[in-house]
């Protein structure tokens, strides 16, 4: 089915209520054989030493032939007083990779079993067992090769390693251009864990001094400080990317009414009415003092935009005009120098000069396709 511009969209939720929160939603601990140096309890107190707000660790299933409940969550490490920790695991299967994420434990071991099937019997079973499907790294060697009706979310940025994402982020804007709405995220997909010692990082080794968690770092906008509001706003697109958690979060918000007031950000969806829409991109918190960052604006795919924060507000403003009667998407990159993450010390040379990107504000765009 082709999506065809809705006749009439809800309206607009308030924004007068809500919260940002910060974490990593791709994670390897011992239970994964291809990590080291990485225990449960490692992982959730660096977390929580940085003031993260959720985490989730995402073991490959393959490794326990599906039995995540017994390896990964059983651990009596996994627990947190200070993070929302998630149940999840990274489906590891022929055809690619996903992070199946949960508020509560769920059967994990039917979706491993099922790993093979037909695109409908898993979205079948993915609605029964109430399961967040997101797709993992879909331009890497373990490519993501199901269905994208399948996806609620998709990692568009994997690693701190910013130029192997740039592809993924390709065909990210070629399925919102083809009508879907596709909330974006990060994940660090890290396995391995940073030494003690800092006489043992090793320079030119990625993986445990230049990769941990928070590289990159997502940002939520959530209605509260609850796990299925998170996993709500994370699949409505309120979220953006930054490189680190020092980095500036950028958030993006358009006026739509012409009246002063910003009643839509990320993940929002209106009819347009003919009019110009004022839009306004704000980098809030950590990065450097006083450094100008360059914002790209992106329409449909193609490159609207580019503009340079004032210094003293770190915001920037344009004016475009969504036509009634097209469909029309926009988001934001974010490049400048990148902010210090002196606990994992190699991980600024890796990102280049990206430092956050935000998910879409689309307009007349079809909620049910």
């Amino acid at each position: 089915m082709i999506p065809a511009i809705p006749d009439a969209l809800p309206p607009l939720p308030k924004r007068s209520v809500g919260m940002w929160l910060r974490g990593d939603w791709h994670m390897h601990c011992r239970h994964s054989t291809d990590s080291t140096n990485n225990p449960q309890s490692r992982i959730i107190g660096f977390a929580e030493r940085l003031g993260f707000d959720y985490l989730v660790i995402t073991d490959h299933d393959v490794h326990v032939h599906g039995a995540v409940a017994q390896h990964t969550w059983a651990d009596p490490e996994y627990r947190s007083d200070k993070l929302l920790l998630f149940y999840g695991a990274e489906l590891t299967a022929p055809r690619g990779h996903v992070n199946i994420l949960s508020p509560e434990p769920y059967n994990h071991q039917r979706i491993f079993d099922a790993r093979n099937a037909r695109d409908w019997h898993l979205l079948e079973l993915k609605q029964e067992l109430g399961v967040h499907w997101s797709a993992n790294h879909p331009n890497h060697k373990n490519h993501y090769g199901f269905s994208w009706d399948l996806a609620d979310s998709v990692e568009i940025w994997n690693t701190s390693i910013w130029p192997k994402n740039m592809i993924s982020v390709r065909m990210w804007d070629d399925q919102l251009l083809s009508g879907r709405m596709i909330g974006a995220r990060g994940g660090s997909d890290a396995h391995h864990g940073i030494p003690d010692d800092p006489a043992l990082i090793v320079p030119q080794t990625i993986e445990g001094s230049a990769n941990y968690v928070g590289t990159p770092t997502t940002w939520i906008f959530a209605n509260d400080r609850t796990k299925p509001a998170i996993l709500a706003a994370l699949k409505a697109g309120r979220a953006s990317v930054s490189s680190n958690p020092y980095n500036p979060r950028v958030e993006f918000y358009a006026d739509i009414a012409g009246n002063g007031q910003f009643d839509m950000m990320m993940g929002d969806n209106a009819r347009p009415t003919g009019a110009p829409v004022t839009f306004e991109v704000r980098l809030v918190g950590g990065g450097i003092a006083g450094a100008a960052y360059q914002v790209r604006v992106i329409k449909n795919r193609g490159e609207l935009a580019t503009m340079v924060t004032d210094a003293a507000s770190r915001s920037v403003r344009f004016t475009d005009t969504p036509l009634p009667g097209e469909r029309s998407y926009y988001r934001v990159e974010v490049e400048g120098p990148q902010a210090p993450y002196p606990e994992v010390p190699n991980s600024m040379a890796q990102s280049l000069n990206m430092v956050a990107l935000s998910n879409p504000i689309y307009f007349n765009y079809d909620p049910n396709f």
